[in-house]
């Protein structure tokens, strides 16, 4: 049997230094896991929801655009209310059966129905009761349930949603006028 080979020294050493186990450096342990990316997605979907949340809770109300005019209008068998509202800056000109209705809310006339409070901001409750009063002036279009709402295009967004508010319900809770048709000023 022939005599194994002896190693040299720098031999031995170097299968030492290879069987040892070694230490991994911070950038090879494989223990840990990298959650950065997955909280950068969580984060971006939050800021999505967040963003069109708003967008759920917004207010809406149901409104007809305007129509065009037939061209065979016949004579109403019944007395028609049609109110029909115009916000300006003065205040609110307001027309009912067929005709303008005058300062005050009284009877036909000329000029603002309801206008402006205090000098500065609009009357809305002074149009409900306007609205409340022409809705049961005549019996039969007590039943009437449409409003035309028209405004000047320098009228704010809020006082068009203060009108339509003050026209759906009189200030006993009655329902007025809920269906509200938007006209286009000339």
């Amino acid at each position: 049997m022939p005599e194994p080979e002896k190693l040299s020294a720098a031999q031995r050493s170097r299968i030492r230094r290879l069987s040892m186990p070694r230490e991994l450096s911070p950038d090879e342990e494989g223990g840990e896991l990298n959650i950065i990316p997955f909280l950068d997605i969580i984060t971006n979907v939050l800021m999505f929801v967040l963003a069109t949340i708003s967008v759920t809770f917004t207010t809406m109300i149901d409104s007809q655009p305007p129509r065009a005019a037939s061209g065979s209008a016949r004579a109403p068998t019944k007395p028609s209310l049609s109110l029909n509202i115009i916000v300006i800056d003065k205040g609110f000109i307001v027309s009912a059966f067929g005709q303008r209705i005058g300062e005050g809310c009284q009877g036909p006339g000329a000029g603002v129905a309801v206008g402006l409070s205090s000098g500065q901001d609009y009357d809305f409750p002074a149009l409900t009761a306007c609205a409340d009063r022409l809705k049961h002036q005549v019996p039969e279009a007590a039943d009437e349930t449409a409003a035309t709402l028209t405004a000047n295009k320098d009228i704010p967004y809020q006082v068009i949603i203060g009108t339509v508010d003050a026209i759906r319900r009189s200030e006993k809770g009655e329902e007025l006028f809920p269906d509200i048709n938007f006209g286009v000023p000339k």
